[in-house]
């Protein structure tokens, strides 16, 4: 397996797909430690239990996109000084990052733990299952620090190219995630905290693994004493990117967390239907998502060795993959819409069944919009100008969460005006991102 991959080389549709494939596969099977969960819970605990691991998945999807914003906008520093063949301060930069990322995730776990009661209630989460959320996100937030190694040794390993190494752990820690919910809460009857413990446990197993294998295997990670120092040069560029990364993945998500709020508000029926779909999204367009992630990479390098004509071919290529997936993608899910909603639900869930199928008809016909958004992610952010992915997630976002409430208070449209707003979200940032591609390739000219 080779541990590095220069990626400023070699046919670009090619190499992006190399790259980004191990990726893909990756985050379906990262995407396995909370359908387990959400699996196993809705049929063996019930509905409300799924419906309080469902909105557990907001939180936890905007705490961990925090950490992951911070390691993605330091692997595109990484991948930018790795092309660029600038080697000490590639090592310099993995102690400055290690540093920054351990630091704020200490703070953020901290203050998860502090303010859990107070993020609950922002959720409007039902009396009901106040207590099963609040036991479940409680053992979850301690295994934050897994989650911040994993990925912090992942942006190591795919900024120089590996992605299949990181994928390997992941596959291991998936198997064991669903073993252990199978377990802890079918024979030992422990309920959510099952879950949540199965969860955790899985996630050491991948990020202490991860780094194991990075020191055993990677002398490009290994640093000498010179390497370890907060050159203020390197502090200023992973600050930039991994600070503006950050934010962007986290007001993504905090959007999100706000639709999850509004939902709720329409009962545990609509929760539950929530739940599911969400799941369900997280294998049809969350390859897109992590397509975007590799893109960024391949970009990064390239924009480090300076090579403007294949970020050009890449993008192009980019383009077209996204496209035909997405298309594929959309039909496979509406075709599929009932059985795979009645995976997560009992026969007798007819409500939650016909929410749930209402969502996958208007939101799924259109994932080769948020596909293009995710490319335009990884663009910007792969040529140091993370800056841009925040404008395009304000409109994204800021679009969806206004259309979502003010749609969804008129009686006669309900939860479709939140099911609508998605879509037109996506697609007046992709305007933006197009106009801002097709300025740069005049420019050029």
């Amino acid at each position: 397996m080779a541990i590095t991959q220069d990626l400023t080389v070699g046919n670009e549709t090619k190499t992006v797909l190399k790259l980004t494939g191990p990726m893909i596969v990756g985050n379906l099977f990262q995407q396995l430690y909370n359908v387990a969960d959400t699996i196993i819970v809705g049929r063996f605990i019930g509905p409300n239990a799924l419906a309080a691991v469902g909105s557990s998945f907001s939180v936890m999807v905007l705490l961990n996109s925090i950490i992951l914003g911070l390691c993605m906008g330091s692997s595109a520093v990484f991948s930018i000084l790795y092309g660029g063949k600038k080697i000490d301060r590639l090592k310099n930069s993995f102690f400055v990052s290690f540093c920054l990322i351990g630091l704020l995730t200490l703070i953020i776990n901290f203050l998860a733990l502090f303010f859990i009661d107070d993020i609950l209630i922002s959720l409007n989460i039902p009396e009901e299952l106040f207590i099963d959320t609040r036991t479940y996100l409680k053992i979850i937030f301690y295994g934050i620090i897994f989650t911040s190694g994993y990925n912090y040794f992942s942006a190591i390993m795919r900024s120089l190219g590996n992605t299949t190494t990181p994928l390997i752990f992941l596959i291991i820690s998936a198997l064991i995630n669903i073993v252990l919910d199978i377990v802890f809460i079918v024979p030992l009857d422990m309920g959510v905290a099952g879950a949540a413990y199965a969860t955790i446990i899985a996630q050491a197993v991948s990020a202490i693994g991860l780094a194991i294998y990075c020191f055993r295997n990677s002398p490009i990670i290994r640093l000498k004493r010179r390497h370890l120092k907060m050159n203020m040069d390197i502090i200023k560029m992973i600050g930039n990117n991994s600070i503006l990364s950050s934010i962007q993945q986290s007001v993504m998500n905090l959007g999100i967390l706000m639709i999850q709020g509004l939902v709720n508000s329409f009962g545990i029926p609509a929760m539950a239907a929530f739940a599911a779909v969400v799941k369900i999204e997280s294998f049809a367009y969350l390859p897109e998502q992590e397509f975007g992630n590799g893109f960024s990479i391949f970009i990064a390098q390239n924009y480090g060795a300076n090579k403007q004509d294949r970020i050009r071919n890449g993008i192009k290529s980019a383009i077209k993959i996204i496209t035909i997936y997405g298309v594929l993608i959309s039909i496979l899910i509406i075709l599929l819409a009932k059985p795979l909603v009645g995976i997560f639900i009992g026969p007798e869930e007819i409500e939650i069944l016909r929410i749930g199928k209402e969502y996958l008809y208007i939101v799924a016909t259109f994932y080769t919009l948020i596909g293009y958004l995710f490319m335009f992610y990884g663009l910007f952010r792969g040529m140091g100008k993370p800056g841009m992915s925040i404008i395009l997630t304000i409109i994204s976002l800021g679009t969806r969460v206004a259309l979502a409430y003010k749609l969804s208070a008129i009686p006669s449209i309900g939860l479709k005006g939140i099911w609508w707003a998605i879509p037109i979200g996506w697609a007046l940032a992709d305007l933006l991102g197009f106009y801002k591609i097709s300025r740069r390739k005049a420019k050029e000219r």
